[in-house]
């Protein structure tokens, strides 16, 4: 009886994520089973409401690990740790021997204007033809309380112009057909920019937003680390006693940013802040106890006591 109820649950919690999806345009051939099986022939989105251009001012980025640079040595210099839901892991299972410099994610930006909410992310690298073929996505936590409540999810993107192909929202209620959008970077041909119409979310004010890149990312399995044991998942670290990678493969992720909030430094999952050293908190627009993420602070004067 346990073992039946334990499949029932299985199979219901694959379900509401293959129920959850909604192609915002025509699926890729490359995108998950779940994320295909929930539109059939969706219109065709209006070319004329798709987003213009990213607004000139960021409201928050991170770096990430950038893997290349160990790969030969199949290992990572750090960005995994498995029970904060942070993984580093652009190779394949268990060798380690392949690595995918267009999954392994180096920076990612947030962006906001009053319709769109834009992301941008970096790989190290492309394919050996000048591709990016993998999915990437942003995870959306709009009451930051660390757990995603929608995931748009891109496959294969292509051109450097914005579409709906091969994009889904999953994880939330809604059904616009030109809510999301994707396209390469017109500068940067290692970049995929993601937009989201903020309507779609129901017009939140503030969010904080991680970015996914991976050959699979599968909306049933979130949060992963929920999904499987740090044992089963394996590790790229060397020094811990369940390396190499396993069942968490081919996959990489980042801290979630601040869009249009001041972080407080106990958001959970959100990148981390430092101290920054300056003129008296009296100077800043903010109490001394928060502090924006040190890579863009636009108060560099202030003085921010977080707890170390």
């Amino acid at each position: 009886m346990r073992v039946s109820n334990r499949l029932f649950y299985m199979f219901f919690v694959l379900l509401f994520a293959v129920l959850a999806c909604q192609g915002t345009g025509n699926s890729s051939s490359s995108s998950s089973s779940s994320a295909n099986s929930s539109t059939s022939n969706p219109p065709t989105p209006n070319p004329a409401l798709a987003p213009v251009s990213l607004p000139v001012q960021r409201l928050d980025q991170a770096s990430d690990v950038n893997s290349s640079e160990n790969a030969t040595k199949k290992q990572v210099s750090g960005g995994d740790v498995f029970v904060e839901g942070l993984y580093e892991r652009p190779f394949n299972a268990n060798t380690m021997d392949k690595y995918f410099p267009y999954v392994d994610i180096v920076n990612t930006q947030g962006f906001k204007d009053n319709t769109w909410g834009f992301a941008t992310i970096t790989l190290a690298g492309d394919d050996s033809n000048g591709h990016l073929p993998a999915q990437y996505a942003v995870e959306l936590d709009l009451n930051k309380d660390g757990r995603g409540d929608w995931l748009i999810r891109a496959a294969d993107p292509a051109s450097t112009s914005w579409t709906t192909q091969g994009v889904q929202a999953c994880q939330g209620k809604g059904s616009l057909t030109d809510g999301a959008w994707v396209r390469i970077a017109p500068n940067d041909p290692k970049s995929v920019q993601i937009a989201f119409k903020l309507s779609m979310l129901g017009n939140p004010k503030s969010y904080a937003m991680g970015s996914w890149a991976g050959t699979n990312i599968d909306p049933s399995t979130f949060d992963v680390n929920d999904h499987m044991t740090h044992i089963q998942a394996g590790s790229p670290n060397p020094g811990d006693g369940v390396y190499p990678i396993k069942a968490l493969a081919e996959i990489d992720n980042t801290c979630r940013l601040a869009i249009g909030f001041v972080p407080t430094g106990r958001e959970p999952g959100l990148c981390k802040t430092i101290a920054l050293g300056g003129a008296a908190p009296g100077t800043c627009p903010f109490p001394a106890s928060q502090c924006y993420p040190y890579s863009q602070n636009p108060y560099p004067n202030c003085t921010c006591n977080i707890p170390k």
